[in-house]
């Protein structure tokens, strides 16, 4: 049985793990039927690794994004900065979202680049945000900026070969 104390970070972790995965499943709505159609017809980039190795990525990086939002939201909304890092954290979750659309869903790798670099950004932002509230969940972003930094030059270049 869980003490009462630990009650709340259990059910932190969990609507943590809830909110990224939740964010996964409406992406893989507009990815999934895509990427064996339209985006297996497209010309990529030299360096585009297999298909099978984008879904065991991105589970890593979501697990570690809501571990990452668990441990700001841990230290309490009324932490000064928390609220902010967490807004912050939900504004780049929507544009993750938003990418899959835009570029599978809407199949534009035009306006899927415009939206992966403001993905980028808003991961930078949230990631100097944690880092003021919690060294740990700033380094849990770091796989997460490298990832998105290598897909943005992936939508760059298909972008390039395909426009």
């Amino acid at each position: 049985m869980l003490s009462s104390s630990r009650a709340p970070d259990v059910a932190k972790i969990i609507a943590s793990l809830l909110a990224v995965f939740l964010a996964a499943a409406i992406g893989s709505i507009f990815t999934t039927s895509s990427i064996p159609t339209w985006y297996a017809g497209l010309q990529k980039p030299i360096f585009t690794p297999p298909d099978w190795l984008f879904a065991p990525a991105w589970t890593v990086l979501y697990i570690l994004m809501a571990v990452a939002a668990f441990l700001v939201w841990r230290r309490g909304l009324r932490t000064l900065g928390v609220k902010g890092a967490l807004l912050a954290y939900l504004v780049q979750l929507v544009l993750n979202i938003l990418w899959s659309v835009i570029f599978f869903g809407l199949k534009s790798p035009l306006f899927g680049m415009v939206v992966i670099l403001l993905l980028w950004f808003g991961i930078i932002v949230t990631t100097v945000r944690f880092f003021w509230i919690s060294r740990a969940a700033a380094w849990l972003m770091v796989p997460y900026v490298l990832w998105v930094t290598f897909a943005s030059a992936l939508n760059i270049g298909v972008f390039i070969l395909n426009g």
